[in-house]
């Protein structure tokens, strides 16, 4: 019998008390030989209980080891796991996350199978309460109106060459010839490290019968936040010459033309009437998609929410990009 080969999971964390436990069991379930794996949890400075749950996992699953991250941030984390592993394959998993039973053995099937540098699947977002407005976010988050052309958030019928996938499972000799995870980026690192990857010739597939659930915020607020975050470094990188998909900039893009054209029409009147006109665009369609999804759901109540959500996410990450600008002059 041919030995599996031999995989290391970075999973790098902080302040995840509420995750990490759900995340680690799904691991632990995985069909996965478990003399053949490895799981680096690498925790930046969590000030909860992220690492107490950790440790009982540790000291339980000989398997799992906890790694510290004194910078705090994810490229450092995940860094830091790449730097101290010795799999053949490597595979980022998010705490935020869980993975279905037979999401490792899945990935490395089809890593070779089609002979890909990196293999991903569809993050299913999945409310994290049960409450109206987590369930709304989600919805939010699975749809193209939500995610753009995300395959890995929207879904796909069958596999497919993407520019980026959820996580990401690669073979080793990736990091060793376009290098690590570019530490200048906070956020948005994974976007740029599969960009450089296809950029070299790398081939990235995406399978939709690999599944993991994520668990995204389940308030407005936060939910406001995280887009905002989102949208700056979905900009910023830019001061570092790395440019992003189109998608990335359409919330800026929507965000500018509510900002601008008002100004302009003081000029010129036309401008007030392009401005209106973006407005009922994007009322109408908001309203009739959140319409579609209350009643494929079957949940009248979602449609008096869902078009508040979408507009939170569009205008969170367009004022995030916005910001991103700014930054870069800074």
């Amino acid at each position: 019998m041919v030995e599996q080969p031999f995989i290391s999971i970075i999973i790098p964390c902080r302040n995840e008390e509420n995750f990490i436990e759900r995340c680690l069991n799904s691991i632990v379930g995985q069909d996965y030989p478990k003399n053949r794996m490895e799981v680096f949890v690498v925790d930046g400075e969590s000030e909860d209980k992220t690492r107490e749950i950790v440790k009982r996992y540790e000291e339980k699953h000989p398997f799992i080891k906890l790694l510290r991250n004194e910078k705090k941030y994810t490229p450092f984390g995940l860094n830091i796991g790449i730097k101290n592993s010795k799999g053949e394959i490597i595979m980022r998993f998010d705490a935020h996350a869980t993975y279905q039973n037979d999401y490792i053995s899945k990935c490395v099937k089809y890593l070779n199978d089609y002979k890909a540098d990196n293999v991903g699947g569809v993050a299913k977002a999945t409310p994290s309460k049960n409450t109206l407005i987590a369930k709304a976010i989600a919805l939010v988050l699975s749809h193209f109106f939500g995610a753009g052309s995300s395959a890995f958030r929207t879904g796909a019928k069958d596999v497919k060459e993407a520019d980026t996938v959820f996580g990401g499972c690669y073979k080793r000799e990736v990091f060793d010839r376009i290098g690590l995870y570019n530490e200048n980026l906070i956020r948005s690192q994974d976007m740029e490290f599969n960009l450089r990857l296809k950029k070299a010739g790398g081939k990235i597939i995406l399978v939709p019968s690999i599944v993991s659930s994520y668990y995204p915020k389940s308030n407005l607020r936060d939910f406001f936040l995280h887009n905002v975050k989102d949208g700056i470094w979905a900009v910023y990188p830019l001061k570092f010459n790395v440019p992003f998909r189109l998608r990335h900039y359409i919330p800026l893009f929507f965000v500018l033309s509510l900002i601008i054209l008002p100004i302009l029409s003081l000029y010129l009147y036309l401008f007030m009437n392009l401005f209106f006109f973006i407005i009922f665009f994007y009322l109408f369609s908001n309203i009739f998609l959140s319409f579609t999804i209350a009643f494929k759901e079957n949940n009248a109540l979602l449609f008096l929410v869902l078009p508040l959500v979408f507009l939170v996410r569009h205008i969170g990450y367009g004022l995030g990009s916005f910001f991103g600008l700014f930054k870069i002059l800074m």
